[in-house]
């Protein structure tokens, strides 16, 4: 009978040629928050900065152990398991063709070239990943290449499993719940399969982002389904399709278990991580966290583990980060108001703003119009509340605008 938990054990200790354990770190910060024992798996800490390393050299182990004469690797990816593939080929000395998207951020390009060096072949095509996907399948049949799914293959799921075996190894008794993110299901099935054979007392609860909800969406159709739209902003966990291993692995969930987080929550998060704890992490990596707040009255009294899945994070998105993170926190608005085309209209605007109330964007959308014209106005506070008297102000006033902080049409074109 095949063994899941030896497996990953032996999965495990063929890591230790490559890196030691990434840490798993009690955060006081967090623990007197919830009144529990939360703790951090750092897989942001891993080599490549994510557990992807973990799944790549695995499953490039199993194929050299079986076929020895097979050298040719080949992925598709837009991130991290393009640097786990990478970093895996130098180490085994084999070649890999790694395709990726052509709006791939050059610093994600130029991370997987340090990681692989003369190991790797980088090969952009496609504006998508589908397209990027195909193209990569297709040199692989023409080159005879074995290609390494990120997440779909068991293989790698075994490898994420080694996650679970240090959690067990570095805390020395089982925890109460581990929180993990979900993205194409590759770690949670690891963990869970390994955690259920060996610690099944062990509670889950999963996490994906709001816009990439396809656990949720596979678990209410019984089969990995494919989701319609995928907001991209979590890039390490927006996947559209769970892979047919990892449902098959999940299928026992119960979906009171799978947490959803909004993109833009998940920046507070990020920013409350590295301005509070000095921890980056990227989108995909602060899930975990993000969610302890609707786990709360669950928690207290336990002790919790939270798998922040990666550290690969671009600090030139920080803006971008901080924008949706004052747009959550109601600390920042943009509405476009009507102002009256007389003297004295705009300066009797501006006395209406308090003393926290700051202009972020002031622009003219419209000159042309005889009694009105349109301004589109960002404002940044303090205090939430404060747009509350500012918008009293405003009515009482005869001030005509209109809120579009939350129009993700409007914003995406205006702002």
């Amino acid at each position: 009978m095949h063994d899941f938990a030896l497996d990953a054990r032996t999965a495990t200790a063929a890591l230790r040629d490559l890196f030691d354990p990434t840490p798993l770190q009690r955060n006081d910060h967090l623990s007197a928050r919830y009144n529990a024992e939360i703790w951090l798996k750092r897989e942001d800490l891993a080599p490549v900065r994510s557990y992807k390393i973990r799944g790549a050299v695995n499953a490039m182990r199993k194929v050299r152990e079986t076929n020895p004469t097979q050298c040719q690797f080949v992925c598709a990816s837009a991130g991290n398991h393009a640097q786990g593939v990478a970093y895996a080929c130098r180490h085994f000395g084999v070649h890999g063709t790694i395709f990726m998207p052509v709006t791939t951020p050059q610093q994600k390009i130029d991370k997987t070239r340090v990681f692989g060096g003369d190991s790797i072949k980088i090969v952009l095509t496609g504006d998508y990943f589908d397209q990027t996907l195909s193209a990569a399948q297709k040199f692989c049949a023409e080159k005879g290449a074995h290609f390494l799914s990120p997440f779909d293959d068991p293989d790698v799921i075994e490898g994420q499993a080694s996650v679970a075996v240090e959690i067990m190894e570095q805390l020395g008794y089982a925890p109460d719940m581990i929180v993990l993110p979900v993205g194409g299901g590759g770690l949670a099935s690891g963990v869970t399969g390994f955690m259920r054979q060996v610690a099944p007392d062990t509670q889950f609860r999963f996490v994906e982002p709001l816009g990439g909800a396809s656990l949720t969406a596979a678990l209410a159709s019984g089969a990995a389904v494919t989701i319609p739209k995928v907001n991209s902003f979590v890039d390490g966990a927006a996947v559209a399709r769970l892979g047919a291993c990892t449902f098959e692995m999940l299928k026992w969930v119960d979906p009171a278990d799978v947490l959803l987080a909004p993109e833009d929550r998940i920046c507070t998060t990020m920013l409350e991580m590295l301005n509070v704890e000095g921890i980056v992490l990227e989108p995909a990596g602060a899930l975990s966290v993000d969610v302890l707040p609707s786990l709360a009255d669950q928690i207290s009294g336990k002790t919790v583990v939270c798998v922040t899945s990666g550290g690969n994070f671009d600090f030139e998105r920080l803006p971008e980060v901080k924008e949706r993170a004052q747009r959550y926190a109601g600390l920042k608005k943009y509405f476009i108001l009507r102002m009256p085309q007389r003297p004295g209209a705009l300066r009797e605007f501006l006395m209406m703003l308090g003393p926290d109330d700051d202009i972020a964007r002031f622009e003219y959308l419209k000159k042309s119009a005889r009694n009105f014209g349109s301004v589109l106005i960002g404002i940044e506070t303090k205090d939430a509340d404060n747009f509350r008297h500012l918008f009293g102000n405003m009515d009482r006033a005869g001030f005509s605008f209109r809120d579009i902080t939350a129009d993700e049409a409007l914003a995406e074109f205006l702002i």
